[in-house]
């Protein structure tokens, strides 16, 4: 009977995973294994220049997405456990340690969901290089999309550069899949499983710090807690316990609580809860309670987390670049990492960025209303390079996704699929539109 690897990145979770599934029926002797890359806790470097390079005063991951991920970890290992397995957990290059791990277990075959964007297919490929040396063959599942890549009904490359007409494209014609059946076993490795590292070893020594920040996202409008578990939970708070989902278009836009808006992005981004899952649980929601604009607008936002994700795979590395996938500006951008410093720790004066931001700092989490404001206002009135702002928030968010973030952050710099040229967000119109009563600014300003 052969042995198959689960190799787990940004997929944490039992439901809705066909690489387990598949490799179920292939074999009872199948493992999960999570690398995690300690570069991807060292600090940032900005290119301030041509001459010189400056620190930017954050890591790569940041301490809120660090800690959901460790959470996230801890809640896939005990549900593994459950079901008679374990997930081995390593620290360094995956490019050594997965090779080496299937090797242990004397697997024929390493499984795992395929990434999108350049670092990660990168590793892959490094990966089955090494593989093949020990002939073990790795194999690739798409699965991070509403919709699956397959089914589109053109190439990938003739991917339309407008939303709305991939969403009329596929919304009527293209059928999701249904979600793949969650394993009732696992096999239980015959190596050390290794232990979970903390946050300290994970570069955030000063304990006082990390105290002060759980302590400040008390604040938060919801307390985001990693892992499958808290991800279905969260769902079926948002939908069944509370019925939320029927008004959701309407209070999508809020700043402040809970329960204006689903919040499921944290758990999409690390793969805790599955878009399929989701879809599947509106259904049965529009079967039981209620069908309205509410509950297609959710389903219409997932549409907009895949076309963001089909864009990257579209055009690669163009959307990491100033110039996006346009590859032409309208904007001279500047690097003032001083201005910059101000943006970041909402010190500008403006009190609706200035909230906004120290939201994000003190809690990982900013609403999407806001995001839109901040990164408008860091490129069309400070003139700052956006891909600082997004780098910024790839160490902050607790739900980045790098197709989503950086997509997100062209659309708004005018270089990726908005179709407007020169949009522009007026933040005194804003912030009279979403905060008539002043009560966001003064919740994160006033001490």
């Amino acid at each position: 009977m052969q042995n198959i690897l689960i190799w787990l990145r940004n997929d944490l979770r039992l439901h809705d995973h066909e690489p387990i599934f598949k490799a179920l029926q292939n074999t009872k002797n199948v493992f999960l294994c999570y690398c995690i890359d300690n570069t991807n806790f060292e600090d940032i470097i900005f290119t301030e220049n041509i001459e010189g390079k400056k620190k930017a005063g954050f890591k790569k991951i940041g301490f809120f997405r660090a800690k959901f991920l460790l959470e996230s970890l801890e809640n896939l290992r005990q549900n593994a456990k459950k079901i008679g397995g374990n997930l081995i957990i390593r620290i360094g290059n995956s490019v050594d340690i997965i090779p080496q791990i299937a090797q242990e277990l004397q697997c024929q075959a390493v499984y795992m969901h395929q990434e999108i964007t350049h670092e990660e297919i990168t590793t892959d490929i490094a990966v089955e290089q090494k593989l093949w040396t020990q002939k073990i063959r790795l194999e690739r599942f798409w699965g991070s999309t509403l919709y699956h890549l397959n089914d589109l009904p053109y190439p990938v490359r003739s991917l339309p550069d407008v939303f709305t007409q991939f969403r009329k494209s596929v919304e009527n014609y293209i059928k999701i899949r249904p979600t793949f059946a969650t394993p009732t076993h696992l096999a239980r490795p015959h190596i050390n499983a290794g232990t979970m590292p903390t946050l300290a070893e994970l570069g955030f020594e000063n304990e006082n710090e990390n105290q002060e920040k759980q302590t400040k996202q008390q604040k938060a409008v919801l307390h985001f807690k990693g892992g499958e578990d808290a991800g279905k939970e969260r769902l079926n708070s948002y939908f069944w316990e509370k019925n939320l989902l029927k008004t959701y278009k309407e209070t999508r836009n809020g700043l402040l609580g809970a329960d204006y808006s689903s919040k499921f992005s944290a758990w999409l981004a690390l793969g805790c809860i599955s878009p399929r899952y989701i879809y599947e649980q509106v259904q049965i929601y529009e079967s039981q309670r209620t069908k309205n604009e509410s509950t297609y607008w959710l389903i219409f936002e997932l549409l907009w987390r895949d076309y963001f994700k089909f864009i990257a795979k579209k055009y690669g590395n163009l959307i990491f670049k100033q110039k996006g996938i346009k590859n032409t500006s309208n904007l001279t951008l500047k690097k003032d990492f001083l201005v910059f410093e101000k943006w970041k720790n909402g010190n500008l004066g403006v009190p609706f960025v200035d909230a906004n931001m120290r939201e994000l700092a003190q809690t990982g989490f900013m609403s999407n209303r806001g995001r839109q404001n901040v990164a408008s206002f860091l490129i069309k009135d400070l003139y700052i390079d956006w891909r600082w702002g997004a780098m910024y928030f790839e160490s902050q968010l607790l739900d980045y996704d790098v197709c989503s973030n950086w997509g997100n952050w062209i659309y708004i710099a005018g270089v990726g699929n908005d179709p407007r040229e020169n949009r522009y967000f007026s933040i005194p119109k804003q912030a009279s539109v979403y905060d008539s009563k002043g009560e966001y600014v003064r919740f994160w300003l006033e001490k």
